[in-house]
C-alpha cells in the first residue's frame, strides 16, 4: 500500500528505517446527506408553486447544537442555542456570495460558488481561534460552512456562514467554550491532537488530548512535490524533523520512539501537503 503511517520504534540509525515502514489503511470519511427540499405550496391543482421565502441572514457570534453529520451537510442543521449552554458550533463569520459569473447567474450549489466560503472560512479561522495556520494543524479545531438551499438562493438569499467546531471522540463533536474567539490561545491542550495508541496500529484513533491517550502529535512537516509522494520520499523529508521533535520530548535522548504520518491520497488531493510527527505522550 502507498498510504498511511510509517512507524519508527526507538532511535535507530537512518539506514534501518526502511525496514520498519508500516502502511496504515486510509480512514473512510463521513458524508452528510442534503435534507429533502421543502414541499411546494399550491393554491390549486393548476397554480404554480409559491416562491420560497429567503432564509434569514445568519449572525456572527451565534451558537448551535449540532451533530457531526449535520456539520458535514452543505445546508445548516441543528438548532441555535444560547452560548452559555452546551454547544458544538459557533458562527464566526458571515459573508456574501457572488452568484454572478460573467454576467450569468451562478448556482449556489455549483463548485465555483462553494469555493467562496471554503476559502474565506479557512483563511479567517486561525486568527479567530488564536493560532497560526501551522499551530491549527495540531488541533482538532476545524471550520465548516453553510450556504442557502437552492430554493432559498432563488428567492434572493446570497449569504454564507462560517462556523468553528472541534472534533471529539468517535463521531461526536466536542463542546466549545462560551466564546470560541481566541480559544486556542487561552487553552490549547484540550483541543490538541492525540492518539489512543501508536499510530499505524489497530487500536489507534485520533482524539482530543482532553480524552484518554498515549501518543501526541508534536509537529508537522511540509512535503515537497507535485504528485502524491511515495513512502520512501516522505520518510526522506520527515525523518530528521520527527526524530528531532521526539528527542526533544524524551527523558533519554538515546532511547525514544516516534512515528511519521503522511496524508492519505484523498487528503493530498484536497490540499493537505504536510505530514504529522507523533511521539509517546509520556
Amino acid at each position: 500500500m502507498d498510504e498511511g503511517v510509517m512507524r519508527v520504534r526507538r532511535s535507530l540509525p537512518p539506514a534501518l528505517l526502511a525496514a520498519l515502514l508500516v502502511a496504515l489503511p486510509a480512514v473512510a470519511g463521513c458524508t452528510g446527506e442534503d435534507p429533502a427540499p421543502p414541499a411546494s405550496n399550491t393554491t390549486s391543482p393548476t397554480s404554480p408553486p409559491a416562491p420560497a421565502e429567503p432564509a434569514p441572514r445568519p449572525r456572527a457570534g451565534t451558537c448551535h447544537a449540532m451533530s457531526r453529520a449535520q456539520a458535514l451537510s452543505p445546508v445548516a442543521g441543528g438548532r441555535q442555542v444560547p452560548c452559555a449552554r452546551r454547544h458544538t458550533a459557533q458562527t464566526f463569520r458571515v459573508g456574501t456570495l457572488d452568484l454572478v459569473d460573467d454576467g450569468d447567474p451562478l448556482a449556489v450549489d455549483s463548485p465555483a460558488a462553494q469555493r467562496q466560503p471554503r476559502r474565506a472560512c479557512t483563511a479567517a479561522l486561525p486568527a479567530y481561534v488564536g493560532a497560526s495556520a501551522r499551530e491549527l494543524r495540531l488541533s482538532m479545531v476545524r471550520t465548516i460552512w453553510f450556504t442557502p438551499t437552492v430554493e432559498e438562493a432563488a428567492a434572493g438569499a446570497d449569504w454564507y456562514r462560517c462556523d468553528v467546531v472541534a472534533l471529539g471522540v468517535g463521531e461526536r463533536l466536542a463542546p466549545l467554550p462560551r466564546s470560541a474567539r481566541g480559544m486556542l490561545s487561552r487553552s490549547p491542550r484540550p483541543y490538541a491532537v492525540c492518539g489512543t495508541a501508536e499510530p499505524g496500529t489497530d487500536r489507534f484513533a485520533r482524539v482530543p488530548c482532553s480524552a484518554r491517550h498515549s501518543w501526541v502529535a508534536v509537529s508537522t512537516v511540509d512535503l515537497r512535490g507535485a504528485g502524491y509522494p511515495t513512502g520512501a520520499a516522505v520518510s526522506e523529508q520527515m525523518s530528521e524533523a520527527c526524530r528531532g521533535a521526539a528527542r526533544d520530548r524524551a527523558d533519554d535522548p538515546l532511547d525514544f520512539s516516534w512515528a511519521e504520518e503522511r496524508p492519505t491520497r484523498q487528503q493530498w488531493e484536497s490540499g493537505q501537503r504536510w505530514g504529522t510527527c507523533w511521539a509517546p505522550a509520556g
